[in-house]
């Protein structure tokens, strides 16, 4: 069975909803990545180094990441020789596969949630990521699963931050924890642990200051907020996730390097993917950082907001290559009946 049939038969069991929103969400990153190497399979036909460069090119353009790129080509070259392989055409299931594999990974993606008592969940990040709309829209996600959740408005030095996390819960319809602008965060937090189990919360998702360029003090006032939430709920945080802009390619890559490594991040969260042509972020983020992407943001919508997953990602990138799959086999039947 061919690549291609097995990633669609794998796709038939999930939601059609959600392959829609991955394949429409995808759409400007398989335009500028996969579209540019089906046109260089069309042109080229035969696999040479004029080829091989050229490919190498795309994928390095589509921020895959050029140490990824460069092991990537190696394998597809020791492919080409180990199956003889001649004609360019059938390179492309092969690189899909290999992306696959690289997008995989071994970490668990699902959100780890507390199943004896409040899931805690800290959001981390630069401003301007999309780190409150994201919180919003989880809210949301968790919501319609029929948990109660709170929210904690965290980042106390963001003009407008609190009433942005506020706009968010009424959307959402969840309860948001706050005190006055420039208050303390941890105090916040403690606040909003207290409220959370008076009122019975199943989730409390923690909105924290997004400050890179005095990072000591940052850091500080991360560990002073666990501190608290730990005093609380000894188990938590259950998740501290980094909330990355996908349209900033290698500099998202850069911010999770600088701060994801001092401030205790379990998983990545990839935004506004719709709007960027640099999708191979997910792979480059993936093979660089030794962290899971958790969710992926694949639109404005509320409901845009979708756990990773690296079949229906790479589903959505070759959508068009997939879809001609039947054709093929029934040709494949016919020749052998």
């Amino acid at each position: 069975m061919s690549f291609f049939k097995k990633l669609r038969d794998s796709i038939a069991s999930k939601t059609e909803s959600v392959t829609k929103q991955f394949k429409d969400g995808l759409e400007k990153t398989r335009k500028g990545l996969v579209e540019k190497v089906t046109d260089l399979v069309i042109r080229r036909k035969k696999i040479d180094e004029e080829f091989y460069e050229e490919l190498e090119e795309i994928l390095i353009g589509a921020d895959v990441g050029v140490n990824t790129v460069m092991n990537l080509i190696e394998d597809l070259r020791a492919e080409v020789k180990k199956r003889k392989i001649e004609d360019a055409a059938e390179l492309q299931p092969v690189l899909s596969e290999k992306l696959t594999d690289l997008l995989r990974g071994e970490q668990n993606n699902e959100l780890k949630m507390n199943l004896d008592g409040i899931t805690v969940i800290l959001f981390v990040g630069v401003n301007g990521v999309g780190k409150t709309t994201t919180i919003g829209k989880l809210a949301h996600r968790f919501k319609q699963q029929g948990k109660k959740v709170i929210m904690a408005a965290g980042d106390t030095f963001r003009a407008g931050a609190i009433e942005q996390l506020e706009v968010w819960g009424q959307r959402a319809g969840v309860d948001v924890i706050k005190q006055q602008s420039g208050s303390d965060p941890a105090a916040v937090m403690y606040d909003a642990v207290q409220a959370a189990k008076q009122r019975g919360a199943d989730v409390l998702l923690c909105d924290t200051a997004g400050r890179l360029q005095n990072k000591s003090n940052l850091m500080d006032e991360l560990n002073k907020i666990y501190r608290v939430i730990q005093r609380e709920i000894p188990s938590a945080p259950h998740e501290v996730l980094m909330v990355l802009d996908a349209t900033t390619g290698q500099n998202a890559l850069n911010q999770a390097k600088l701060f994801g490594e001092k401030s205790g991040v379990t998983g990545l969260v990839l935004t506004k993917l719709d709007g960027t042509a640099k999708g191979g972020i997910v792979v480059a983020i993936r093979q660089e950082l030794d962290l899971p992407v958790k969710l992926v943001g694949l639109g404005e919508k509320i409901d845009d907001l979708q756990e990773f997953d690296s079949e229906q990602f790479v589903h959505a990138l070759f959508a068009g290559l997939i879809q001609e799959q039947p054709a093929e086999n029934a040709e494949e039947e016919n020749t052998q009946s």
